[in-house]
């Protein structure tokens, strides 16, 4: 019972937050890209919301934070880092890389 309330009260947050993103976009374009762009006019609503969802698709953005994402790591793989000696450290980067993935093979 308690997961179904959270569940839902995350749903609904997320759905504020999508509204008010919206609006904020919204807010912006109007009060920018026509003063800047002759050939731009204001946006309503759902111009706003698409507008947004185009960013989302080609940026890939509104990403909860984990891993390295942003420079930072979680704690505990933060303590695993400092725990390895300096030869288990590099042998790590040079199996999984500065980023966690292989390296690519260069054709």
């Amino acid at each position: 019972m308690r997961s179904k309330k959270r569940f839902l009260g995350k749903a609904v947050l997320a759905v504020a937050a999508v509204a008010v993103l919206g609006g904020v976009v919204m807010l912006l374009w109007n009060a920018v890209a026509p003063a800047l762009f002759s050939s731009a006019h204001p946006i309503d609503y759902l111009h706003a919301l698409g507008l947004l969802l185009l960013c989302r698709i080609l940026f890939g953005g509104f990403r909860g934070g984990c891993g390295w994402r942003g420079g930072r790591m979680r704690e505990w793989q933060w303590e695993k880092w400092q725990a390895m000696t300096p030869e288990e450290r590099e042998s790590f980067l040079q199996r999984r890389g500065p980023f966690g993935r292989p390296p690519r093979e260069r054709s």
